[in-house]
């Protein structure tokens, strides 16, 4: 079962998954209820990591208080630019990047499944 799986089945919106944080714990996408979602893979050996941490930071700043979340889930499908554990990319993204917003434990491609959920 995958890490963007209900108990039972997929759940019926975003505020359903429960999901795991960058040092395994479990962490209720219902504590977002009310706020705008940014679900997004991240990827720290990607060529535009730079750019995309600075400006998911920007767009985090601007908005982050207007009920507005950035979710960063680690991937490593990205030709395999998500090499290290949790807790390494975790340390990566708020140290070198100053991530003030959530980077949970990497997953397999889950941000498309939350999407797909989400669109249907």
């Amino acid at each position: 079962m995958g890490a963007a799986e209900s108990s039972s089945k997929l759940a019926s919106s975003v505020h359903g998954f429960s999901v795991k944080d960058a040092r395994g714990n479990d962490v209720e996408l219902s504590r977002y209820k009310g706020k705008v979602l940014l679900i997004v893979n991240v990827a720290s050996q990607c060529g535009l990591t730079n750019s995309n941490y600075t400006e998911l930071g920007s767009l985090h700043k601007k908005y982050g208080e207007k009920g507005f979340e950035i979710l960063a889930f680690p991937c490593n499908q990205f030709v395999g630019q998500e090499p290290g554990t949790n807790e390494q990319i975790a340390e990566f993204a708020c140290t070198r990047f100053k991530a003030d917003f959530p980077v949970f434990g990497k997953v397999d491609g889950m941000a498309g499944r939350l999407l797909r959920c989400i669109s249907s």
